[in-house]
């Protein structure tokens, strides 16, 4: 058994369907660069059947993402594959991942067809996607809860057929580790030419197993793992990449399996990926969360001011969580600043240059030292904002003790200003309210946060929200060293997605 474990990251597919959340163009280009970065060795980056617009991104990021494989997923029908196909002919090392539901429950009651038919399904399937391009992954979903010998056959049919990946879901994320395990261990040993191809597993983490079910099925010969960036995903989410990484990076000896991850990128890629989705990290989350290498207890601190070994098992600057470097001030030139910028592996076109010079200009006023930190905050706010319908022009805000929050906002679109007042529980809540009278949306806040960016009085504040409009979810996120500007940049962040689609 080779010693390599190939990382699938499924962040730009599977990691955007949670609720609120729907990338640009710019927003996937900006990860999947970040994720070619990080040495993934495939991207899966998108549907490209589900919509117009995921079939330009996808096929943006097959076109300019070098490196890893680039692969698209598709029902197993002709025009899903072809559209695939179309998507992301113009790779430098194309895919297409076709897949079709194997447990009765999905047959009979999702599908409506038989078993046979699925068969037949599945064999047109990857010849159809074989004729397009020699990488093929077939996925029968619902892997976990379907008959194993009606999953053997249609795994040996796929392979038959031209399937050079295949990978097993747990789709619903109902599997035991132990039986997961076996499952994979059962299907290596039962389905003819299984040894052949690469083995990949996807697990969901419904009931919070995702990553144990994964380093199962890879102890017992999956060679390939789809993950996503911060465990993003359907529902409970996905095995996060982070987490199955460095559990095979720090765990090598008794594993034996290894990845070609450069594990540096880790913490970067994990901020870009919560700043341009809107999902903050929990404080508590493994590999990345703010507490991750934090030790307060008495008899923590003591044992590490003696030996860092004593309970830290992994050195923070192996994930790149090196000390911030503490780099710039009001007087730094413009010509140092974009050198930065390039060391931190941004690439700005000179009008987004000067928008995020004008922004850290503002900050350094603020605060002495700017950090890393701040600048990916504010380049995620800055440039990743995708269109602007309307723009924040100013806003004033009076609030006391005893007196009615009252707030009055000045937006600009299309060269036109707008501006409203109106009061609410609280300085924000009529912020927003002013907003609504603008722009003439019925809104209801599922939720809002607002957190500092790094630990310092004068840190960055970053809000996050999320806002149901009609039938949609939409997220959004703001930065500014004033939270009420923060919450106002979040607030129109979201509503602006849904106005330029309008």
């Amino acid at each position: 058994m080779s010693e390599r474990v190939y990382i699938f990251d499924t962040t730009l597919r599977d990691g955007e369907q949670p609720p609120g959340i729907s990338l640009n163009v710019r927003e996937k280009l900006e990860i999947a660069e970040q994720l070619a970065r990080l040495e993934v060795d495939v991207i899966e980056a998108g549907f490209p059947i589900t919509s117009p617009g995921d079939f330009e991104a996808v096929k943006t990021v097959a076109q300019k993402v070098r490196g890893p494989v680039i692969t698209a997923l598709a029902r197993a029908v002709d025009q899903d594959i072809d559209r695939a196909w179309e998507a992301i002919r113009e790779a430098e090392r194309p895919r297409i991942h076709t897949f079709i539901a194997t447990s009765d429950i999905h047959i009979e009651r999702k599908l409506k067809k038989t078993r046979d038919e699925v068969l037949r399904m599945t064999e047109a399937a990857v010849r159809r996607a074989k004729g397009h391009c020699p990488d093929v992954e077939f996925s029968p979903e619902d892997a976990t809860r379907s008959d194993f010998d009606y999953l053997c056959k249609v795994v040996e049919v796929a392979i038959e057929s031209g399937a050079t990946v295949i990978n097993i879901p747990d789709t619903v994320g109902y599997a035991l580790p132990d039986e997961f395990g076996k499952l994979i261990r059962d299907l290596k040993n039962a389905v003819k030419g299984l040894n052949e191809v690469i083995l990949s597993v996807h697990c969901h983490n419904d009931l919070g197993l995702a990553v144990a079910n994964s380093l199962e099925a890879v102890v017992n010969g999956a060679n390939q793992v789809e993950c996503t960036v911060n465990g993003l995903g359907e529902r409970a989410g996905n095995a996060a990449l982070e987490e199955i990484v460095m559990i095979l990076d720090t765990r090598y000896r008794s594993l034996g399996r290894v990845t070609g991850i450069k594990t540096e990128e880790i913490t970067r890629t994990s901020r870009l990926v919560s700043y341009l989705t809107g999902y903050p990290v929990q404080f508590n989350k493994a590999i990345v969360g703010a507490n991750a290498f934090a030790h307060s207890s008495g008899i923590h601190t003591d044992g590490m001011l003696k030996d860092k070994t004593t309970y830290e098992i992994m050195n923070p600057q192996r994930v790149g969580l090196a000390q911030c470097r503490l780099i710039l001030g009001k007087t730094s030139g413009r010509h140092v600043f974009r050198r930065h910028l390039e060391d931190l592996g941004y690439t700005l076109n000179d009008e987004e240059f000067e928008r995020t010079f004008a922004r850290f200009k503002t900050l350094a006023d603020k605060k002495p030292q700017v950090t890393d930190e701040d600048l990916e905050a504010i380049i995620a706010d800055e440039i990743y904002v995708g269109e602007e319908a309307y723009r924040l022009e100013n806003f004033t805000v009076s609030c006391g003790t005893g007196i009615t929050p009252q707030a009055t906002v000045r937006l600009s679109k299309n060269g036109e200003v707008f501006e409203e007042t109106a009061t609410g529980d609280g300085p924000v809540d009529a912020a927003f309210k002013a907003v609504d009278k603008t722009i003439g949306l019925k809104t209801n806040l599922l939720s809002f946060s607002i957190g500092a960016v790094t630990g310092e009085k004068e840190a960055l504040g970053e809000a996050n929200l999320q806002l149901e409009i009609g039938e949609r979810r939409v997220s959004g996120r703001g930065v500014s060293t004033d939270i009420i500007e923060a919450s106002l940049r979040a607030y129109l962040n979201a509503l602006n997605k849904v106005v330029s689609d309008r």
